[in-house]
């Protein structure tokens, strides 16, 4: 099978504009990524999808590959879909660009759970540890079933810890995603669904059209960046 990892990166993002060209150490956030998702060594290819003549020049000098796409996209899904829609590959994994921190084993535990023909879209998680992390609306929780497929996405705290005599664990959702390459573009024909635009959490797009994710348990993978302050807890893990 030919797998390949797509980084989506958008310079105007919502809550905070220009974060993959922020500085960690000595390199950018999006090249630390991107060469994080290479030295796997996990897929035949490595690209770039992004709209930003910045972004597109950062990731050239440093000798990544890159591919421009329309500026609309309501998702990175949609724009990972636009930049592999003529490419021959079987797998295709959505390395968001805010994650500099993502690992061999992580990935390869997301690839590996493509044994299973069923399985159409997988993704992360880890244990949340921190209390904090429960209430916050940036950390998105799921819930899975016995299989481990998804139930649901939420920034709210699920599961609701109503029974205070029973210990449950509560997952974080890593916005880490593969997809085998018709189940990607078919997402692209589904108009935003009820929940996903309440939530937004583009994966709840899937689910709301019957396609329950498979999730695989990893450790955790490091700070991604989704806020000033997240980029300043990022900087502290750098070597």
């Amino acid at each position: 099978m030919k797998t390949i990892a797509v980084l989506p990166a958008r310079y105007a993002a919502t809550r905070f504009p220009g974060k993959l060209m922020q500085l960690l150490g000595d390199k950018t956030v999006i090249r630390r990524t991107y060469e994080a998702a290479q030295a796997s060594g996990l897929f035949d290819e490595v690209l770039v999808a992004t709209d930003s003549d910045i972004i597109r020049a950062e990731v050239e000098g440093f000798g990544g590959m890159v591919t421009m796409t329309r500026a609309d996209h309501e998702s990175g899904t949609d724009r990972i879909a636009e930049a592999v829609a003529g490419r021959a590959v079987d797998i295709v994994v959505n390395v968001q660009g805010d994650t500099p921190f993502i690992n061999q084993q992580a990935l390869r535990q997301l690839l590996e759970l493509f044994q299973d023909e069923s399985v159409q879209v997988a993704s992360l998680m880890d244990h949340i540890q921190e209390e904090a992390d429960l209430h916050n609306p940036n950390v998105v929780k799921v819930c899975v079933n016995r299989k481990g497929d998804s139930l649901f996405f939420s920034r709210s705290l699920i599961p609701f810890p109503r029974n205070t005599e029973i210990s449950i664990p509560h997952y974080r959702h890593i916005g880490v995603y593969a997809f085998r390459k018709q189940a990607l573009l078919q997402f692209t024909q589904w108009p935003m669904t009820p929940l996903e635009n309440a939530e937004k959490i583009e994966c709840l797009r899937f689910l709301e059209n019957g396609v329950p994710l498979r999730m695989a348990l990893t450790e955790p993978i490091g700070v991604d960046i989704n806020t000033p302050e997240d980029l300043e807890r990022a900087r502290g893990q750098v070597r």
